[in-house]
C-alpha cells in the first residue's frame, strides 16, 4: 500500500514513522523551505540537506515521481518540493494523508485518493475527506472522525499543556528578517536567555527548560510567526524522538486506513 503525506514536519514525520514500521510504502511532499521548527523530528530537514534520520528511518529528497519509485523500491521514504501534492499524486497513492497542519485545507480535495484523511481543524468530514484527525491535546486527541459533517476541534491558537506550561513554551519572532541561531536544538535554558536573533532583535527563552525546536539558522522569518519552543520537561531525549502527540496521530491515521481498507 502506497500512502503520500502532505506535509513533512514533526507530526506529518510522526504518521510517517509508525505507518513504514507497519510495513507501508510513504512519499511526502513539502515546500521547498518548510519552516518546521522541530526539526531534529522532521522529514522535512531533507528539504536542506537532501536526507534526514528519525528514529532509524531515512527519508530522500528526490527531484520527481520516476525517482521517488526507486527510493521506496530501497526502503527509504522519497520526499517531493511540492507545495500542491500534485506532482506525486502521479503515483497513484492508495491514500492521501493532509499532515501540513495550516489550520485550514490548502487544497485537498475528497477525490485525490480512494481514501483522504486529514490532520486538524479546517477539514470536513465528507466534504474534504473521507476521515479527520483531532490533533488538539486533550481528551479527544488522536480521535478520528468518519461521520459526514463531522470536523476537528478549530483552532484556539493557544499552544497546548505540557507539564503545565502552555503559551509560554513558544516563542514569535519579535521582527522580519533573517534567524540567527545562538543555541541548538537540546541545549537547556533558563528564562529570559537570549535563543536567537531575528531582524536584530532578540528572541528569549520564557521559562526554564529544553529548547526542543528552533528554525534553521538563515531562515528569514515573517514577523510573529513561531520560531522556537522549550520543553519545561527537560528531557534530552525528546529532543530527538517522535512525540507522544505525533505518534497519536500516526496510529489514528493507521486506524482510519485500515477501517476504509481492511489492510
Amino acid at each position: 500500500m502506497l500512502v503520500l503525506i502532505k506535509g513533512a514536519g514533526d507530526l506529518a514525520t510522526g504518521v510517517a514513522v509508525r505507518l513504514k514500521r507497519a510495513g507501508m510504502d510513504i512519499v511526502m511532499t513539502d515546500l521547498v523551505k518548510p519552516s518546521a521548527i522541530r526539526r531534529s523530528v522532521a522529514f522535512s530537514e531533507a528539504m536542506y540537506h537532501g536526507t534526514a534520520k528519525v528514529e532509524s528511518i531515512t527519508a530522500v529528497l528526490v527531484p520527481d515521481a520516476e525517482t521517488a519509485k526507486a527510493v521506496i523500491t530501497q526502503g527509504n521514504i522519497p520526499i517531493l518540493a511540492d507545495e500542491t501534492g500534485r506532482t506525486a499524486l502521479t503515483l497513484c497513492p492508495d491514500a492521501m494523508v493532509d499532515a501540513i497542519i495550516a489550520k485550514r485545507n490548502t487544497g485537498t480535495s475528497i477525490s485525490d485518493a480512494p481514501v483522504v484523511i486529514a490532520l486538524g481543524p479546517g477539514f470536513t468530514v465528507g466534504t474534504d475527506c473521507h476521515a479527520a484527525v483531532e490533533t488538539k491535546r486533550g481528551h479527544y486527541m488522536g480521535r478520528v472522525y468518519y461521520e459526514k459533517g463531522q470536523s476537528p476541534i478549530p483552532n484556539t491558537g493557544i499552544p497546548g499543556i505540557i507539564a503545565g506550561r502552555g503559551a509560554e513554551r513558544v516563542m514569535h519572532a519579535p521582527a522580519e528578517g533573517v534567524f540567527h541561531c545562538i543555541h541548538a536544538i537540546g541545549d537547556r535554558v533558563k528564562a529570559q536567555e537570549t535563543v536567537a536573533i531575528v531582524g536584530g532583535k532578540e528572541v528569549k527563552a520564557q521559562i526554564d527548560g529544553t529548547l526542543r525546536g528552533l528554525l534553521p539558522d538563515g531562515f528569514y522569518a515573517a514577523e510573529g510567526m513561531k520560531c522556537a519552543d522549550v520543553d519545561p520537561r527537560c528531557e534530552y531525549e525528546h529532543c530527538f524522538s517522535c512525540s507522544d502527540k505525533s505518534l497519536a496521530m500516526g496510529g489514528a491515521v493507521l486506524e482510519a486506513i485500515m477501517h476504509f481498507t481492511g489492510k
